[in-house]
């Protein structure tokens, strides 16, 4: 048993760097290869808040908010978010995903879909059936 333990472990770290390989890539083809993951929660916050304004990220965060506006200047900077005034009161900023920002704030849901797609190109359909019966398994 401890063989087969081995080799599935093998195999699932084979899988998990050819995911993290996708993410490389989406990351790369937006010119931040270095993007943080402190820096790709922050935007996966935004992404998932809608209208979210300085003050309320950083209560997300727990952060302060000169901290806020400092790593939002620097998003601005990176072209991943911009601010915007709400139409009903322009003393307030929403800071609002490009879609730079957005394809980051998904990164790893779309490498998922990239890595699903290499495993299905690589099974027949009957050994895909299976590959699904069994994962279902593992709850």
């Amino acid at each position: 048993m401890r063989k087969q333990e081995e080799h599935l472990f093998e195999v699932l770290d084979h899988l998990l760097r050819v995911r993290n390989e996708c993410s490389c890539k989406i990351f790369s083809e937006c010119g931040l290869p270095d993007m943080t993951v402190k820096q790709i929660a922050y935007l996966k916050i935004i992404d998932e808040q809608g209208d979210v304004t300085f003050s309320r990220l950083a209560e997300i965060t727990r952060n302060s908010k000169p901290t806020i506006t400092e790593m939002v200047n620097k998003f601005v900077r990176m072209e991943c978010v911009y601010r915007e005034r709400c139409p009903d009161d322009g003393r307030v900023l929403y800071i609002r995903l490009t879609e730079k920002g957005r394809m980051i704030a998904n990164a790893e849901c779309n490498a998922m879909h990239l890595l699903i797609e290499q495993l299905m190109d690589s099974l027949d359909e009957r050994e895909q059936d299976l590959l699904v019966r069994l994962l279902e398994k593992v709850r």
